[in-house]
Parts: C-alpha cells; structure tokens; sequence
C-alpha cells in the first residue's frame, strides 16, 4: 500500500516518511469493504484493514513529525 518493497530488514528514509504515509492512508480510505458481521458460532473476529494499521499510521506520522527514517529488521 505505500509502495515499498516488503524486503527484510528495509528502511524508509525520512524524506520518503510522508510519502509513504499518505500512500498508506490514502489506501485505507478507499477500502470499501463492509465491517465483518459476526456470527453467533465464530470464536474470532476478523480485524479490520483500517484497525490493523492504526500502529503504523501513528508510527509513520511521529517519523513524519520528527524528520526521522523508519526501520525494521
């Protein structure tokens, strides 16, 4: 969704940081998939794309604040 590679350990440079936030954001705002509808029998609840990515969007929008890059191994 923000246009990286996907590789391991990866880097987005800090100058690239909003770039890839908007992408990111963006991409989740144009999801339209209906919320799951739970069932009575179903022991787990499917986790929205939009909820899954709450921790990176904070993440890349303190980088983005902080001029700083965004690593990971």
């Amino acid at each position: 969704m923000m246009g990286h590679s996907g590789s391991v350990p990866g880097a987005i440079l800090a100058a690239d940081v909003p770039v890839a936030l908007s992408k990111l954001t963006t991409a989740i705002e144009a999801n339209t998939t209906p919320p799951p509808v739970m069932d009575n029998e179903s022991e787990e609840a499917e986790v929205s794309m939009a909820t899954r990515a709450l921790p990176l969007i904070d993440l890349f929008a303190a980088a983005a604040k902080a001029k700083s890059n965004v690593m990971w191994e």
